[in-house]
C-alpha cells in the first residue's frame, strides 16, 4: 500500500479512482500549520527561528495520515506544484518524522498541472525530492508577512487610531489606489477641438476624413485648443475643394496572445464576464479539481495558479488537430507557436492556463457545467485555441486628402481596415479594460472605393468640442495588471490582498472601480510620510525579485531577511518618539484635498465656516479621523472625512441643527444633525433624546419631515403574525434592514422595505427565513445544499443572524466577509467546518481528552535545531495581522 497526500478530497477521491487499490489518497485540507497569531512567532534575535503551531482539526488529519504511512511502504506527497504546494508537502513530511513513522520509507514529490488520468500516472511515474529552495522561498515569504504584519500595525494603531492593518504587498497595492485618486484630484481639464469633414466620391460614397494638418504643419492630438481657432479652420474648410492625394492599401497580419496566466485570466473575466478575481479562482478552482462528467469527475483545465505563457507540447499538438478539426486546415499556422513570458522571473507552475483535453470543447460540456463554469470554461477554451491558430489578415486603407481655400491648405486623412481573413478572430478577440477599444476588428470602419488624384464632394464640416478626461480609477482587472507590471505580488496572491483592502474597507468597489476610503488614504498618506521605502514600487519589487531568486536557488534566505529586519526594525524604532501633532501635521499636508475641499464662496478652505476664527485640522477619535475646529470647545464643528472629500456646506448645515417639525405624540422637536459619524435625526434635547443615524444611501439633502418622522419612530409594528399571535415589526440595525418576529430575526433587501413591507409578505419572509428544527430551536432555512460530509450528514449554506455560515450537524461555521454563499465549494465548506470543529468540544471531560491530544500533536516546532535565545526586541505585543 503506497499513500498519496493532496491538497482538497475533492482531488483525493479523483486521483484515487486512478491510481486504483494500491493506493491510499488522503487530504491535507491545505495548510496542516502556520505561524500563530501572536508575538514571538518568528525570532530575528535567534536568526529568525519560525515557531509553528497545529489546530486541533489539522493535527487530526496529520494522524490519519501518519496511522495509514505507518503500515505503508511509501508516500508520494502530491500537494500544488506551486510555492505554496511544496511549502504543504514539507511541513507534511517535517511532522511525520517528528511523529517517527517514516522509518526509511520511500518518500517521494510528485507534481502534475492537470488531474487527468495521463498527468497524475504520468507523474507518478517521474517523481522527485522536495524543492528546498522553492520551501526556503515560502519560509522568506512567510516571515517577512509576519514580521511586517505584527510590527506595523501596532504602529499605525498608536498614532492613527481606526487603522487596522499594514502589509508588505497590501499596503503597496493600496498606495496604487490611492495615488490613481489624488491624480485624479489633481487633474485639470483642458479645452481641445475636433474637426472632420463628411465627403463623398464621384461615385456617390459617402466617408469621414479628420483633420491632421494645418499652415503646412502636421496638428498634434488636442492642438487645437479653443474655440475660436477651430471656427478658423472650420471655416478654410467649408470653403475648400478637396482632392485625394494618395491611397496606401497595407496589408497587416495581426497575432493572436499567449494563454491565460493568472492575472490575465482575471482581467479577462472582469472586462468579459464581470467576475472579481476571488470568483473568477473560485470557479477555476472547480474546474481544475473537476467536473463529474458521464459519471468521471475530469479536471477540465490545468493549475490555475501561474504566469507561466507556454502550453506543454503535446497540448499545442492537441490544439493544432483541434484546430484543424473545428475551424479548417487554413487556419492552422505552418509552425507551432511558442511565447515567453513578460514577468520579471516567471516561477510557480510554469505552464499556462488551458483546456486539459481541447476536443473538450464547450458545447460538449455545457450541461455538465452550471452558468458561470461554463462562461469561464469557454473563456479559457477559446484563448488557449486561439493561441495557436494562424494570424487574422487586415487590410489597412489610408487615404491622405488635401482641402484647398484659395491657397490656404490643410490636410485630412481617412483610414479604414477590412479582415481579409479573420484566422484566429473565428475564436477569440481581445477586450481591452475600462472602455478602450479593442486592436482587433475594423475599428475604424470600411471605406469605399478612393481613388488618388480624383476629386471629393464635401457634404457636411463637423467640429466637436472636448475636454481632456482624468486617469480612470483602477477596477480589480487593470490594478492586477499594475501590479504584475511592476514586480508586486505573484499568482497566488492578487485574489487575496484585494480581498484584504475590501474587508479593511480601505477600499469600496463602485460600478468595478476601485474607490478608496478615507481610512485608506490615511494609511497610505502616513506610510508615506513616515516609511517611505516599504511603500515604494521599486523596493517592494526588489524585494519579490530577491524572493524569486531564493526559490531559484542564487540567494540565502536568512540573509535576506537579515538585510530587510536591519532597517525595517531601525524604521519602527524611529517611530517610537513620534508624536501624534507630527502625524496630523503631515496629514493634513499630504491629504488637502481630502480635508480641506474648496469651499463654494471661494474662502480659505482651512478656515472653519461656522466660528470664522479658528483653523480646521484633522483630529483622531476612538473610531478614526476627522474635521475639527481648533476652537473646541467653544466652537463644536466637525466634519467627518469620506472618500470625496466630503461637502463644507454639509458640514455648516448640519453643525447649526436643521428643524425639521415637531413629533405629534411627544411635541419633541425634530432635527437633522451632523455627528462625528456622519448625519443623523435626533428627537429632543438632552441625554434622553432619541437618535437615529440615516440609513446608508440617505443624503441629508433628502430628508423631510415624513422620513425624518418614519426613521425616529422605528421599530414599526407591521401586525401579528397569523400562527403564533405575536408582534412583527420591523427595523434597521447593525447588519442592515430586518424582521423581528418572536425573538428571531430576517433580513430584508432594502431599507425601504422597512417602511412599506406589509404582514402577508413579511410572513412570508420569516417563514422562508426560519423552520423547525429539532428541540424546538429556530434553524435558516438551507440557501444551497452542498452534498454529504465524509463523515456523514448534509452539509448545508444557510443565512443567520450574522450573516450566511455552512452548518453540519451541530457545527456552524460562518463565512469569510465577502464570500459568496451560492459560490461557496464543498472543499471550501469542510475546510471552514473543520477550523470551527476544532475550537468546540463537545463537553468538558472531552474537552480535556481533546486539548491533551491537541497539546501533543501541535507541539510547538522550529524550522532549524538550533537551541532558543533571548525573545526578539522589536515585536510588541498585538492582535492578529496578516497580509
Amino acid at each position: 500500500m503506497n499513500v498519496v497526500v493532496v491538497e482538497s478530497p475533492a482531488k483525493a477521491k479523483t486521483i484515487n479512482k486512478y491510481l486504483g487499490s494500491g493506493y491510499k489518497v488522503l487530504a491535507s485540507f491545505g495548510h496542516v500549520r502556520d505561524l500563530p497569531a501572536k508575538d514571538g512567532s518568528v525570532l530575528p534575535d535567534q536568526d529568525f527561528e519560525m515557531l509553528w503551531e497545529v489546530d486541533a482539526a489539522s493535527a487530526k488529519r496529520l494522524k490519519d495520515i501518519a496511522d495509514a504511512v505507518k503500515s505503508s511502504d511509501s508516500l508520494f506527497l502530491a500537494t500544488d506544484p506551486d510555492r505554496e504546494g511544496e511549502a504543504i508537502s514539507w511541513h507534511v513530511l517535517d511532522m511525520l518524522n517528528k511523529k517517527r513513522v517514516l522509518n526509511g520509507k520511500t518518500v517521494k514529490r510528485v507534481v502534475f498541472n492537470a488531474i487527468t488520468k495521463k498527468a497524475v500516472l504520468d507523474a507518478m511515474a517521474d517523481p522527485r525530492d522536495i524543492d528546498v529552495p522553492l520551501v526556503d522561498a515560502y519560509l522568506a515569504r512567510r516571515a517577512l508577512d509576519y514580521l511586517v504584519g505584527f510590527n506595523l500595525s501596532p504602529v499605525l494603531w498608536r498614532k492613527l487610531p481606526g487603522a487596522r492593518s499594514a502589509g508588505r504587498v497590501q499596503s503597496v497595492a493600496l498606495r496604487l489606489v490611492c495615488d490613481r485618486e489624488s491624480e485624479i484630484e489633481r487633474f485639470i481639464s483642458e479645452e481641445y477641438w475636433n474637426l472632420s469633414a463628411l465627403l463623398k466620391t464621384p461615385r456617390g460614397d459617402e466617408f469621414e476624413a479628420k483633420l491632421v494638418a494645418a499652415d503646412g504643419k502636421r496638428l498634434q492630438p488636442r492642438a487645437i485648443g479653443n474655440g475660436e481657432e477651430a471656427g478658423k479652420l472650420k471655416a478654410l474648410l467649408e470653403g475648400a475643394t478637396y482632392v485625394v492625394d494618395t491611397v496606401e492599401a497595407k496589408p497587416v497580419k495581426r497575432n493572436p496572445g499567449p494563454p491565460f496566466t493568472t492575472s490575465t485570466l482575471q482581467q479577462a473575466a472582469s472586462s468579459k464576464l464581470g467576475f472579481s478575481a476571488s470568483r473568477t479562482m473560485q470557479i477555476a478552482q472547480k474546474l481544475y479539481e473537476g467536473v463529474d462528467i458521464g459519471g468521471e469527475t475530469v479536471g477540465l483545465i490545468t493549475y490555475m495558479r501561474t504566469d507561466g505563457v507556454q502550453m506543454a507540447p503535446e497540448a499545442i499538438d492537441a490544439a493544432r488537430k483541434a484546430i484543424v478539426d473545428q475551424f479548417g486546415q487554413r487556419y492552422m499556422p505552418e509552425k507551432a507557436r511558442f511565447y515567453s513570458t513578460k514577468a520579471k522571473n516567471a516561477q510557480e507552475a510554469h505552464e499556462a492556463i488551458r483546456p486539459t483535453d481541447f476536443n473538450r470543447s464547450p458545447d460538449r460540456v455545457r450541461q455538465y457545467l452550471d452558468a458561470d463554469q461554463l462562461r469561464l470554461y469557454d473563456l479559457v477554451w477559446k484563448r488557449g485555441i486561439a493561441s495557436q491558430m494562424a494570424s487574422a489578415e487586415i487590410e489597412r486603407t489610408t487615404a491622405e486628402i488635401t482641402a484647398d481655400n484659395k491657397g490656404e491648405k490643410a490636410g485630412l486623412r481617412a483610414v479604414g481596415s477590412v479582415i481579409r481573413f479573420d484566422g484566429f478572430i473565428a475564436a477569440y478577440t481581445d477586450q481591452k479594460e475600462d472602455g478602450e477599444q479593442s486592436d482587433d476588428g475594423d475599428e475604424d470602419g470600411r471605406l469605399p472605393e478612393i481613388n488618388a488624384r480624383e476629386n471629393l464632394a464635401k457634404q457636411k464640416i463637423n467640429s466637436t468640442q472636448h475636454f481632456t478626461e482624468p486617469p480612470p480609477r483602477y477596477s480589480e482587472a487593470t490594478l492586477i495588471k499594475k501590479m504584475e507590471e511592476l514586480g508586486i505580488g505573484r499568482p497566488s496572491t492578487y485574489a487575496a490582498t484585494l480581498a484584504t483592502l475590501r474587508d479593511r474597507e480601505y477600499v469600496t468597489i463602485d460600478k468595478r472601480k476601485l474607490i478608496p476610503q478615507a481610512k485608506g488614504r490615511l494609511v497610505t498618506a502616513f506610510l508615506e510620510s513616515f516609511f517611505t521605502k516599504y511603500v515604494e514600487y521599486d523596493f517592494t519589487a526588489d524585494l519579490e525579485e530577491k524572493l524569486d531568486r531564493i526559490s531559484a536557488g542564487e540567494l540565502n534566505w536568512k540573509q535576506v531577511l537579515r538585510d530587510f529586519w536591519k532597517d525595517f526594525f531601525s524604521q519602527i524604532e524611529d517611530t517610537k518618539e513620534l508624536r501624534v501633532t507630527n502625524v496630523l501635521d503631515s496629514l493634513n499636508e499630504a491629504l488637502a484635498p481630502l480635508v480641506f475641499p474648496k469651499r463654494e464662496d471661494g474662502g480659505d478652505p482651512r478656515i472653519c465656516q461656522v466660528c470664522g476664527t479658528g483653523n480646521l485640522s484633522l483630529k483622531l477619535g476612538k473610531y478614526g479621523a476627522f474635521v475639527g475646529c481648533s476652537n473646541y470647545p467653544e466652537c463644536n464643528y466637525t466634519r467627518q472625512l469620506s472618500s470625496e472629500g466630503g461637502s463644507e456646506a454639509e458640514g455648516v448645515a448640519l453643525n447649526e441643527p436643521k428643524n425639521l417639525g415637531s413629533d405629534p405624540v411627544t411635541g419633541e422637536e425634530l432635527t437633522l444633525r451632523s455627528g462625528r459619524f456622519g448625519p443623523y435625526i435626533q428627537r429632543g434635547e438632552g441625554k434622553e433624546a432619541k437618535r437615529s443615524s440615516l440609513p446608508k444611501g440617505w443624503k441629508p439633502e433628502d430628508i423631510d419631515y415624513e422620513k425624518a418622522m418614519a426613521l425616529i419612530s422605528l421599530p414599526r409594528d407591521i401586525g401579528k403574525h397569523p400562527e403564533t399571535g405575536k408582534m412583527i415589526s420591523s427595523g434597521i440595525g447593525r447588519y442592515g434592514p430586518f424582521l423581528l418576529h418572536d425573538g428571531g430575526y430576517a433580513n430584508l433587501e432594502s431599507v425601504e422595505d422597512v417602511f412599506s413591507i406589509g404582514l402577508n409578505r413579511a410572513v412570508t419572509v420569516i417563514a422562508e427565513k426560519a423552520s423547525k428544527a429539532p428541540g424546538g430551536r429556530t434553524a435558516a432555512a438551507a440557501l444551497k445544499e452542498l452534498g454529504d460530509h465524509p463523515d456523514g450528514g448534509a452539509i448545508t449554506v444557510r443565512d443567520g443572524k450574522y450573516g450566511p455560515y455552512v452548518n453540519w450537524g451541530k457545527v456552524n461555521a460562518t463565512l469569510p466577509k465577502g464570500t459568496d454563499p451560492q459560490a461557496l465549494t464543498v472543499e471550501e465548506a469542510l475546510a471552514l467546518i473543520a477550523a470551527k470543529a476544532g475550537k468546540a468540544p463537545a463537553s468538558k471531560s472531552k474537552a480535556k481528552r481533546k486539548a491533551k491530544a491537541a497539546a501533543a500533536e501541535t507541539k510547538t516546532t522550529k524550522t532549524a535545531a538550533k537551541p532558543k535565545t533571548a525573545k526578539a526586541k522589536a515585536p510588541a505585543k498585538t492582535k492578529k495581522s496578516k497580509e
